[in-house]
């Protein structure tokens, strides 16, 4: 169904339409990616948890940093809106921020791509770690590994903070690592109250009245690595509340990552909503569904 506003952005997830000059609708979908491309199976509520379980977070975080949302409560959003039910529990009304085009990675344990890199250098993404880790493990402190922000179809690159530096300036980059860190930092400490670990995360921060805010999403499954405490073992593959389940999926039927892309069995999908269900629920609290 089509909302009678003008769309400015369609992302992996998200659609955003323009409200006015400075506010916009984002709108978060049940597509979900792998390894840079859409899968044409959906994940039902997946945009109802990833934009709620943002809410909490952004609620919770609000003490360290601005975000960009306006208004949450569907009820308070323009009736013109409201006219489309669909839109409820899945859509913000959110500051048209201009993005800053980093993708500001904290990570606080040692996995994925970061343990590949370690494995054969020593590093991850250019930072110097303790010789012995094992696969898993957490690093003696998080660090902040930023990447670029890439259109569609092409994949983000890992770069050194003196890259970030070049593109963002010296003065920001400096801020968005601070506030990244403080953010993981608080989050992490909430969660394992919880018996969650939060193994990494993204953040996305924009200009909005000459202030840097975070915006998009934050600490979703989607967007961070999330393991149930209880059981964790270091130098063995965690089990994961979040998309790596998907990935792990998509890796044990071979897939080359080109197209054509495969589509989800309904067990995959089915486990998957759980898994998001799950982490919602542990963190926030509360049941999002019925």
């Amino acid at each position: 169904m089509e909302i009678p506003l003008k769309k400015i952005y369609s992302g992996k997830v998200r659609e955003l339409y323009e409200i006015d000059k400075d506010k916009i609708l984002l709108v978060a979908s049940d597509r979900i990616s792998a390894f840079d491309f859409i899968l044409p199976t959906l994940i039902p509520d997946k945009g109802k948890i990833l934009t709620q379980i943002s809410v909490f977070w952004f609620q919770y975080l609000k003490d360290i940093i601005e975000n960009h949302i306006i208004e949450d409560n569907f009820q308070n959003f323009p009736s013109s809106i409201q006219k489309f039910s669909f839109l409820e529990g899945r859509s913000l009304i959110v500051k048209k921020a201009k993005r800053i085009s980093i993708e500001c990675v904290v990570r606080g344990y040692l996995v994925g791509s970061g343990w590949e890199e370690y494995k054969t250098t020593g590093k991850v993404c250019g930072i110097k770690m303790p010789v012995g880790l094992k696969m898993g493990e957490k690093l003696p402190t998080p660090i902040f590994t930023p990447a670029t922000k890439e259109e569609k179809g092409i994949h983000d690159r890992n770069i050194s903070f003196e890259e970030m530096e070049e593109i963002v300036g010296k003065d920001v980059s400096l801020f968005l690592k601070e506030k990244s860190i403080e953010i993981y930092n608080k989050a992490s400490s909430y969660a394992e109250k919880k018996g969650i670990i939060i193994a990494d995360t993204k953040f996305e921060f924009g200009y909005f009245d000459n202030k840097i805010i975070l915006i998009d999403e934050v600490l979703t499954p989607d967007s961070s690595r999330f393991w149930e405490k209880e059981k964790y073992k270091v130098g063995s593959k965690q089990e994961n509340l979040d998309k790596q389940y998907i990935r792990d999926y998509l890796n044990s039927i071979g897939w080359d990552r080109k197209p054509p892309i495969p589509t989800l069995p309904p067990d995959i999908v089915e486990k998957t909503r759980e898994k998001y269900l799950q982490i919602y629920k542990i963190l926030v609290g509360t049941s999002l569904l019925p």
